[in-house]
């Protein structure tokens, strides 16, 4: 065999270990940077290399290991032979021209160049590797597991703890991060974010953070003659109204509009002889501690639309409706019976807002994409109190959470509106 023959025989043998070494470089950065819920959907419609891929990245650390162990096997078998090539032709200088000319080669296109590519394409990328990835996997699987073996017992010397599930990154937040970073680069509407957002909260927002505060309930008293009673029902948007007697809040039954009007049809059309007891049905009473997404699953349970908030001691602290926890997902939902609230939030030319005292935190973040916490209050009223230990007086202002807080209207002990302005808004106007 001519010397000639050998070294074209070594330099495409160096070749085709560059190539390998590109090859594990692109997978490695594929497999990592692919969408695990895209191969899933892939996966159910049948597509057999999208569930190789996802075999491979639920076993991350042995998937990584494995193409490492393999990239370290090919790049330093190319550098050798390399060295080897080099050496015959300029003695020892050739591990110097070697080291210079291997490191370019390796770091363009062995992995500048693959990575750069399966980084832009991961997907498709990871679907072309998978089948030629998996053989790999397994077969330095063994040695793989005697490095991570190594590797857990080297750090616990260091005080290094390895722990499982200790990778798993909070779903939740993942994908609160995932809408973030769409809604910013224009992936995603905001009202689609807000949406999906809500749908995050439930099991984390209690009924009391939503409810119709007691001081809002329209309840009729059970007692009124009968006329009375039909007379409020149909001056009232609501359909189902809450009867007391003796006191405002002992809650005696929940009448529907439809039981009146059926009772009064099976009766005539008359109102003589009917009584409301007979037809009112018995009313449902809730922790205010319940989450959205508990009241939610109750709902569906009883088939009820309707139930009371209580506190700890049972004293009634606000209702709570099936369209509320909707609307807390999809927005403010109106008929033609709905009282519109309007004038709610309105800007002002000097960019700050005129905001009803008793607007909820939660959906003035929601609206203006603001940040105010939410766990302090349920209002905004709430929040300025909560922040200034007391019921400020009209004309007062206070500086929290980035905002400069001003009280324009109070009625007895509420704060009936404040105007909002962002500290930052305030410094640019000036």
């Amino acid at each position: 065999m001519s010397l000639d023959f050998e070294l074209a025989l070594s330099g495409l043998v160096i070749l085709l270990l560059l190539v390998l070494s590109g090859l594990f470089s692109g997978s490695e950065t594929a497999l990592t940077a692919t969408s695990r819920a895209r191969m899933y959907q892939l996966a159910r419609k049948g597509n057999k290399r999208a569930g190789t891929v996802n075999r491979l990245i639920s076993q991350k650390e042995r998937l990584i290991g494995s193409i490492l162990l393999g990239n370290n096997l090919v790049n330093i078998l190319a550098s050798s032979m390399a060295t080897s090539v080099l050496i015959a032709f300029f003695g020892n200088a050739g591990v110097a021209y070697a080291t210079i000319i291997m490191t370019i080669l390796v770091l363009i296109f062995s992995e500048v160049l693959p990575k750069t590519f399966a980084l832009h394409q991961p997907d498709r990328v990871a679907l072309a590797v998978a089948p030629a990835v998996s053989p790999v996997v397994t077969i330095f699987a063994p040695v793989v597991n005697i490095v991570q073996l190594i590797v857990g017992a080297t750090l616990r010397l260091f005080g290094v703890e390895l722990r499982d599930g200790g990778h798993i990154i909070d779903t939740t937040e993942e994908l609160r991060g995932t809408f973030e970073l769409h809604a910013r680069s224009g992936g995603i509407v905001k009202t689609d974010k807000d949406m999906l957002e809500s749908i995050l909260d439930l099991p984390t927002v209690d009924v009391s953070e939503i409810m119709v505060h007691r001081r809002n309930i329209v309840t009729i008293e059970a007692s009124q003659p009968m006329p009375d009673i039909v007379k409020e029902v149909l001056s009232s948007p609501h359909t189902r109204l809450p009867l007391w007697r003796d006191d405002p809040e002992n809650i005696v039954g929940i009448l529907h509009a439809k039981d009146l009007l059926r009772a009064i049809t099976e009766n005539g059309d008359s109102i003589e002889g009917i009584d409301v007891e007979e037809m009112m049905r018995e009313p449902w009473f809730v922790p205010d501690t319940t989450t959205l997404l508990e009241q939610l699953n109750a709902f569906r349970a009883r088939h009820e639309h309707f139930a009371l908030v209580v506190d700890e001691y049972g004293a009634l602290m606000g209702l709570v409706t099936l369209e509320d926890i909707i609307e807390e997902i999809v927005g403010d939902i109106t008929d033609e019976h709905d009282i519109v609230n309007v004038g709610r939030v309105v800007r002002e030319p000097t960019g700050s807002y005129v905001v009803d005292g008793s607007m909820t935190v939660r959906d003035l973040n929601r609206l203006k994409d603001w940040h105010l916490p939410e766990d302090d209050a349920a209002t905004i009223a709430g929040l300025l109190i909560h922040d200034a230990k007391r019921i400020p007086d009209v004309g007062e202002s206070f500086e929290f959470h980035g905002f400069r807080f001003e009280v324009l209207r109070r009625q007895r002990q509420r704060v009936t509106s404040l105007r909002l302005l962002r500290l930052e808004a305030e410094k640019s106007h000036h």
